[in-house]
């Protein structure tokens, strides 16, 4: 069930932070073209940023955008073949890259002298690198992390036909996807915050010069940064001219661990009472649905309404069952209902062929996740 006034509080609360540059919707944080286009509708948002190149190639067809940013480096010779066949949409969709040898396999499957010229951004590491490279923050992405590596790689993709070097991008995860306020660790939270402090300020000054050294080959269309957590720190980078977002639109509870900005929860499922094994305790069939990521409490769905409830600490959110305690669960009858939030976005719709989209305490209407209509991108 999605909560249409709590989805589009999060998108107008979402652009309000951008502070006047569009957001790009992260498509795999909705999974839903549905919702896709209603926040694309929405003042502030503009263009897709997809999870794979297949994705990106059906909502430009489908008409969802015309503006499809893939985020992540594709190894796809089919779809490859189908962009570089279609000169629409190979002006639509913009191709992630970071080595050499991603442009070599494009190359091999769809030689330069028979395809329109394939637009391509460049992923630039925004990962925090101290002593030399052996204190890592931030995820391990693309190997290019210096201004330095940034402009070589744009000289090389300029010397190549058949492509057309349009963007740059830059996902600061340890700001924008590490909660700055984990639940019952204060002391954790504040060294979070100083690493967070000390790696805005080194990323401000690295991205604006990869982007000057970057110019020096390519006009640049867009320079992309950012998620959900640090919509309004992104944004104040001068270098940048779009933002990323789309967890906060369902506001998952790993986003509770965020100080600057919390979403309104937005998105959630139901799982039944089937049993009563003893008092003071309620089973539900399902209920585990675990997020990606490194494994660990803060991965688990949690129990949402009725108030009250939690997980046992000895069997969590199982695959067929998932025992509740608490004050709630006493009142819990079989064919009741307990309603959960996902730690995260769009990984809930991989699990539900349709969403409930709620107005006040009325279904307005009834959608297709991705996988209703058929598809599994990832």
């Amino acid at each position: 069930m999605v909560d249409l006034a709590a989805f589009d509080a999060n998108a107008d609360a979402l652009a309000s932070r951008a502070d006047g540059k569009p957001l790009r919707v992260a498509s795999k944080s909705v999974r839903a073209r549905e919702l896709l286009s209603r926040v694309l509708a929405r003042p502030g948002w503009r263009g897709v940023m997809a999870f794979t190149l297949p994705e990106a190639v059906w909502l430009a067809r489908t008409g969802v955008s015309d503006d499809v940013l893939v985020a992540y480096p594709t190894a796809d010779r089919g779809a490859l073949a189908e962009l570089a066949a279609d000169p629409a949409l190979a002006a639509a969709v913009t191709l992630m890259v970071d080595d050499p040898g991603q442009l070599d396999l494009i190359d091999a499957v769809c030689p330069p002298e028979g395809r329109p010229a394939l637009r391509i951004c460049l992923d630039l590491d925004a990962s925090w690198r101290l002593l030399g490279g052996r204190v890592h923050m931030g995820v391990r992405r693309s190997p290019v992390h210096s201004a330095g590596a940034a402009g070589a790689f744009a000289a090389a993709v300029a010397a190549r036909p058949g492509f057309r070097l349009v963007g740059l991008m830059s996902y600061e995860a340890q700001i924008a996807g590490l909660g700055d306020a984990p639940p019952g660790q204060a002391v954790r939270g504040a060294a979070i915050r100083v690493a967070q402090r000390r790696s805005y300020r080194e990323l401000l000054d690295r991205r604006a010069a990869a982007v000057a050294a970057i110019r020096e080959h390519a006009d640049l269309e867009f320079v992309n940064g950012g998620g959900t957590g640090s919509v309004a720190a992104t944004s104040a980078d001068p270098a940048v001219t779009e933002v990323t977002a789309g967890s906060g639109l369902y506001g998952p509870t790993l986003f509770d661990a965020y100080r600057a900005w919390r979403p309104t929860p937005a998105a959630f499922f139901a799982c039944a009472v089937v049993r009563r094994p003893a008092p003071g305790l309620a089973t539900v069939l399902g209920g585990g649905w675990i997020a990606s990521g490194s494994a660990g409490e803060s991965r688990l769905p949690r129990p949402w309404l009725p108030t009250g409830l939690k997980l046992l600490g000895a069997e969590g959110a199982g695959e067929v069952q998932t025992p509740l305690v608490g004050a709630a669960a006493t009142a819990l009858r079989v064919g009741d209902r307990v309603w959960f939030r996902h730690a995260k976005a769009g990984e809930l719709c991989e699990r539900v062929n349709e969403l409930h989209l709620v107005e006040g305490d009325e279904v307005v209407a009834t959608v297709p996740s991705y996988r209703g209509e058929g598809h599994a991108f990832l």
